[in-house]
């Protein structure tokens, strides 16, 4: 995922200056190898620079092939995004197609000093960068503890094919380091204030900027009421915001997330100001809710009237001075905001935030917005706000019966569809089917570059945290933890089972060995317990 020199090109390079094979004060060459390949980045903003390349490359991949979409699970520290990466690369053998998402829902709740916040924007900026930093640095250490045990394995090398098998392997090894795609909110401010924190995010590793089109005081969680949007012209001044700040820092490949909020979004904080018929403003200003000025009904004192069709209306105002849009016009508006966000914007990605996860839907609206702009990708919300299981198992049923596959005494229509009796069923199973596919057949069908999930770490250490605790302060105390953690990690080859090494002890003694060599006091003696898990 990013290019390094080689074992031999390093040390080549280096016995030029030290033909001796020793630096001044008897440092070892190969250790001075090690420890430049522990350190690829010079910075996190060399990491923004090289991470955007790989988004762009995975973008022309998609775009040849839509079954190269990508993947990603929202993360709230730096370990979760480090175990994750680690847990695909046991998988898969690669971390390729795989990015971390920094949720602002997250860093709200669980990262800010404020204590757990709603998703309002009311945490502190510099929440988000230093969460990006703190993720750069996990996976990053992930790699040294890494390299050091290939090095380990080298310098325990007895013959020469050993030897050319542990340096191919440190050759071969694949960075920990992925792409971040960054939630920057509605930019915490005007679009001034937007490109200053858009820099802090970049300068801390981002590639990837996701902004939505909401009003910045009045952000709301994408799944909640309330939503306020801002006209068109006000976003796509974000978006160069945000485009700027990547210039000016030279991630010439930095990528932006254009997100659209309209479709749930029922309220916009302000009358943008048309020059003509069909430019941002006027196609903005069209969806407002208007009554007619009549005799019955005439323009008072402060209230506003707007020209449109031949005559004078007045725009519904509430008393918090917000403006409603027309019933039923959220996906029109959705469209109209895509297309602006691409031509107009310049954004990479789209993000069409939806109530409820339906393929079908979502694909209606990318072939519109296609018909305008070809080459439209999305990055999808596979939301933990939805209820999957109820929701899939609601379309499954609905189809079933248009289709005459079922009759409607068969299943329940409503919430009874949740009841773990319907789990074995036929529509429980098509449902669960439909789940496993969900993100191919979106991603054929819609358009969607990258799949991701808010929130899942939240949830994930909530269930794990609970499970642990209901056996271990109940009837099961210390087998509570061995069957569900211990026992576990150490089936699945879970790396931080042996968590001294996992922080990086044997990192430690590595550099004690290299600047004291026999004196080196180490921690990973015949006492250390992490050796009970060195056959595992």
């Amino acid at each position: 995922m990013t290019t390094r020199p080689s074992y031999a090109e390093i040390r080549a390079d280096l016995l030029k200056r030290h033909p001796s094979g020793e630096a001044p004060g008897g440092v070892a060459i190969d250790d001075i190898v090690q420890l430049r390949l522990q350190n690829t980045w010079d910075s996190h903003l060399d990491i923004a620079r090289q991470m955007a390349g790989v988004m762009r490359a995975d973008m022309a991949a998609y775009d040849a092939d839509s079954a190269k979409f990508t993947q990603s699970l929202g993360c709230w520290s730096g370990f979760h995004a480090q175990q994750m990466i680690k847990a695909v690369k046991r998988l898969r053998g690669t971390a390729k197609g795989t990015y971390v998402y920094l949720s602002g829902w997250m860093v709200a709740g669980l990262r800010n000093r404020w204590g757990h916040l709603p998703d309002q924007s009311m945490h502190e900026k510099t929440a988000v960068a230093d969460l990006i930093q703190e993720i750069y640095v996990s996976l990053r250490q992930a790699d040294e503890v890494a390299i050091n045990d290939l090095f380990k394995t080298l310098k325990a090398a007895k013959t020469e094919a050993e030897r050319k098998a542990a340096i191919a392997a440190i050759d071969g090894f694949e960075t920990h380091v992925v792409p971040i795609i960054a939630d920057i909110d509605a930019g915490f401010g005007n679009e001034h204030a937007t490109y200053l924190l858009a820099k802090e995010l970049i300068k801390a590793g981002a590639c990837c900027l996701q902004i939505e089109n909401q009003v910045s005081d009045a952000k709301q969680c994408g799944h909640q009421d309330g939503k306020v949007t801002v006209p068109r012209e006000d976003f796509i001044e974000k978006l160069r915001a945000c485009r700027l700040a990547f210039e000016e820092l030279g991630v010439e490949d930095g990528v932006i997330v254009a997100r659209t909020d309209s479709l749930g979004a029922g309220l916009t904080q302000k009358v943008p100001v048309s020059q003509q018929a069909g430019d941002l403003a006027s196609d903005y200003i069209k969806w407002l809710k208007t009554e007619p000025i009549t005799a019955g009904n005439p323009i008072r004192e402060g209230e506003l009237a707007l020209y449109q069709g031949g005559e004078f209306v007045k725009p519904q105002r509430l008393p918090n001075g917000l403006f409603p849009f027309k019933e039923n016009t959220g996906r029109a508006r959705v469209i109209e905001d895509c297309v602006a966000s691409l031509n107009q914007g310049g954004a990479d990605l789209l993000w069409i935030e939806t109530d409820t996860p339906n393929v079908d839907e979502i694909a209606g609206m990318v072939a519109e917005i296609r018909q305008k702009a070809p080459k439209a990708k999305l990055t999808y919300n596979n939301s933990p706000s939805f209820n999957w299981t109820l929701n899939l198992r609601k379309q499954v049923r609905s189809q079933w019966l248009a289709e005459g596959k079922i009759q409607a005494g068969d299943y329940p229509e409503g919430n009874e569809l949740m009841k773990a009796e319907f789990d074995a069923t036929d529509l429980g199973r098509e449902a669960d089917a439909r789940l496993r596919r969900f993100q191919t057949d979106i991603s054929a069908r819609a358009g969607v570059f990258h799949n991701l999930i808010t929130l899942p770490t939240f949830h994930l250490t909530a269930k794990s945290v609970d499970e642990l605790s209901r056996g271990y302060f109940g009837e099961d105390k210390m087998l509570a933890y061995v069957a569900t953690v211990q026992r576990e990690e150490i089936r699945r080859g879970v790396s931080a089972v042996k968590h001294q090494h996992e922080v990086g002890s044997d990192l430690g003694d590595s550099f004690k060995e290299m600047v004291s060599g026999e004196r080196a006091l180490k921690a990973g003696g015949h006492a250390n317990t992490m050796n009970q898990f060195a056959a595992e």
